[in-house]
């Protein structure tokens, strides 16, 4: 949840692999390169859902952190329990269940959220974000529920330096300074103050 420019309150998290790092280690499995969600995302819009059933895992013990690892591992074990059998694979069909799937949790999770912390509006960033499954899913979800939501243009859905400027010029009229001892770090939590 962001409070202002420079505070964040994390309220949920993933427990594994990111929904990005999931759709990476999907595509390939479904033989597309690195990175594969662009690849997927194709290959969803020309498949349909409901070929393949796959699981929506739950978190015990909190309502807004998510799992992938087991929508990941069932896609793998999809490909591998056909390739045993000599069955064909229909690409993208399963890539459309797997990213459906994905925008399901992400969005389900998100609204839930926003409805029990009384969110005024929904801003949806990072990589996923560019994800045409997931852009729809909010799209549809906030649009019912009544909430604004803003994505960013897909040129602006990865890392980039305007993310990075833009958020440096916050932090600096923040009161954000660092000496010669700092260092970078990819890992620091997003709600750590300074």
């Amino acid at each position: 949840m962001v409070e202002d420019y420079t505070k964040f309150k994390v309220i949920g998290r993933t427990r594994d692999d990111a929904a990005g790092e999931a759709f990476d280690k999907a595509a390939r499995t479904l033989g597309f390169p690195y990175p594969g969600g662009i690849y997927m995302d194709q290959a969803a819009q020309q498949g349909k859902r409901g070929t393949y059933k796959l699981p929506q895992p739950k978190v015990s013990g909190s309502d807004y952190d998510f799992s992938f690892s087991g929508l990941k591992t069932a896609v793998i074990n999809t490909v591998h329990n056909a390739r045993q059998k000599g069955q064909e694979i229909n690409v993208n069909d399963l890539a459309a269940d797997f990213q459906g799937t994905v925008a399901d949790i992400l969005t389900s999770h998100l609204m839930r959220a926003a409805a029990d912390l009384g969110a005024k509006q929904i801003v949806v960033a990072g990589g996923v974000s560019a994800n045409s499954g997931l852009r729809a899913a909010l799209e549809q979800a906030c649009g019912a529920e009544g909430y604004p939501l803003y994505l960013p243009k897909l040129s602006l859905c990865g890392d980039n330096a305007a993310m990075i400027g833009s958020q440096a010029y916050y932090e600096y009229q923040a009161g954000a300074r660092g000496d010669m001892s700092l260092n970078g770090v990819a890992s620091i939590p997003v709600d750590q103050e300074y």
